[in-house]
């Protein structure tokens, strides 16, 4: 069928479109929110809803049989249990995608979201034979009580670059962190010089295996799961970030199990009607790489990653059947660059989510009401508003590659102006609100402390104190487990409210630790068994009187069954 042919056909739905989304707009609130529930539809409206689905399946999704437009079989396939289903290629679907430019037909451009079409004009741009790429998206939206947030997920074959020695992959680019429709459906319009909903949208490159003729669908899955999260806690991600995933991405036996982020190297950043909307590339990277990235950094890693062909080379292609990490393939690259790198530069990893706790020893335990003891299954007091602000501006500045350290004061009230106040940073407690008034916790000098910490929270103890504190700055441990954060600050840190005369301060929750550079020399080496790969039997119990300090590492499960 020609798109001439056809178009009439489209601006007779047109009305009907408006029509639906005057509807829409008044009676979403009828559909249940449920993340793991389909949505709950009043009997009245179903036609209506089913109408709804055709039309965007109709505008979005298009498939042709025999010469006439198939509606995805809304009817039959809606309440199916699969969440997601495949758009084959079939001929006559390039005179239904969205066009750019002088030639896009003026039924098309006004019936496309806007900020949807502006993304697709990008793919096309990079994928002019492609335009109608396989595309996995999920049958119920997130917006109509769905549990998958991401509206597409295409999926196109990208043949590589032999003079950069690039070797032939699949690219997946996501859509649905940015804002696609501009009505506040999914995100709050905030303009159009901002970001673009989160302000950007998740890429992934796997290698093509010899042979492979449709690509994988699990790396979809994946991007799911990844903007799940970041729509669950309002945290965004940023280039050199790195995600401790601790399984394989593909659920095999494969040593790719965290990943790096990124920029991508081929698509540039777009500016849509509803803001900017930038492209981070998820890296796949074996445990011994994310834990160079984490004592030096990201993007240090990154570019290493780059000079090695079977580790992802210049466009960072992840292979899942890699057996080798970079520095079994070049052994230099450890000795040469990352060691050389944390002694010169440290560490650029200003604090992690973790499971950690801590205990005031200089206070009697009887003492329930003024103790700030922050004891496993205990109920303690949230940390501030201004608390959390504190954090959350050190860590993001921690990310920087900033010259002078330093915590901003507790009575500041800036606000970050480059985002949204409505998102998150990445250590943003969800429950920051203040249960006591911020002028009312005052800050308390401790005599001596308890700090516990997970296996995992542990090992990154050496890199706290090598990669940052020798290098005159602070890193923080924010407990995934409510409002408790510990951070340890050098001397050369502004702002703190622990001193060298008080090295133990706590404000509510929020415990400073002041080593100096003295005492963290004693502590690396007392803690040097936890910088080796070799799994640590536990409990393990390090202490130094003199200092009135005491760490434990201790199983997950302590933290996981608190009342155990």
């Amino acid at each position: 069928m020609s798109l001439k042919a056809f178009l009439p056909y489209i601006q007779q739905l047109q009305p009907m479109r408006e029509s639906f989304h005057r509807w829409s707009e008044q009676q979403v609130t009828q559909l249940s929110r449920a993340r793991n529930r389909g949505p709950i539809v009043k009997k009245k409206y179903w036609k209506q809803y089913q109408q709804k689905q055709k039309i965007q399946g109709l505008f979005h999704q298009p498939t042709v049989n025999q010469g006439t437009l198939s509606y995805l079989r809304e009817e039959s396939n809606f309440c199916r249990p699969f969440r997601y289903y495949h758009i084959k290629k079939k001929a006559g679907m390039d005179e239904v995608r969205p066009i750019n430019g002088p030639a896009a037909a003026p039924g098309l451009a006004s019936i496309f979201p806007p900020g949807l079409q502006a993304i697709y004009g990008e793919c096309r741009r990079l994928y002019p034979d492609q335009a109608n790429p396989l595309q996995v998206t999920a049958i119920v939206k997130y917006w109509l009580g769905g549990p998958d947030p991401l509206d597409y997920i295409s999926m196109y074959r990208n043949v590589g670059c032999a003079a950069q020695d690039v070797q032939e992959h699949w690219h997946y680019i996501s859509f649905g962190l940015s804002d696609l429709y501009g009505d506040n459906r999914v995100h709050e319009f905030t303009g159009q010089e901002g970001p673009s909903g989160f302000g950007f949208e998740l890429t992934f490159r796997l290698k093509r295996e010899v042979g492979e003729t449709a690509p994988p669908t699990w790396p979809a899955e994946l991007m799911q799961g990844l903007a799940r999260y970041v729509f669950q806690s309002e945290n965004t991600f940023c280039s050199g970030d790195h995600i401790s995933w601790h399984s394989p991405l593909d659920n095999s036996e494969s040593r790719i199990q965290h990943m790096l982020l990124t920029e991508d190297p081929q698509i540039s950043p777009v500016h849509t009607p509803f803001g900017l909307v930038n492209f981070l590339q998820i890296v796949g990277v074996c445990t011994e790489e994310l834990q160079a990235a984490q004592q030096w950094n990201g993007q240090g890693i990154l570019e290493l990653l780059r000079g090695v062909h079977v580790a992802g080379g210049p466009w960072l292609i992840t292979d899942m059947r890699r057996g080798e990490t970079m520095f079994d393939i070049d052994p230099h690259l450890q000795q040469e660059r990352v060691d050389q790198g944390i002694e010169t530069e440290g560490s650029n990893l200003s604090g992690v989510s973790a499971k950690c706790v801590w205990d005031d020893l200089s206070r009697p335990s009887e003492d329930e009401e003024d103790s700030r003891s922050i004891c496993i299954g205990s109920q303690p007091r949230r940390l501030s508003e201004k608390d959390t602000e504190q954090i959350r501006e050190a860590l993001r500045k921690g990310l920087e590659f900033n010259t002078k350290a330093a915590l901003p004061p507790i009575n500041s009230q800036k606000q970050g102006h480059d985002r949204p106040q409505s998102r998150k940073d990445s250590l943003e407690s969800e429950s920051s609100a203040a249960i006591v008034p911020h002028e009312l916790v005052r800050t308390r000098q401790l005599e001596s402390v308890h700090l516990k910490f997970n296996q995992e929270s542990g090992t990154l103890l050496p890199l706290c104190l090598r990669g940052r504190l020798l290098h005159g700055r602070h890193f923080t441990y924010k407990s995934i487990n409510g409002d408790t954060a510990i951070t340890f600050v050098s001397t050369g840190v502004e702002g703190a409210f622990a001193t060298e005369e008080h090295p133990y301060a706590a404000h509510g929750p929020w415990l400073q630790i002041l080593l100096t550079e003295e005492f963290v020399e004693q502590m690396l080496g007392d803690l040097s068994e936890l910088n080796t790969r070799e799994e640590t039997k536990l409990p393990k119990e390090y202490s130094w009187p003199e200092k009135k300090l005491k760490i434990s590492v201790l199983p997950d499960s302590v933290f996981d069954n608190p009342l155990q």
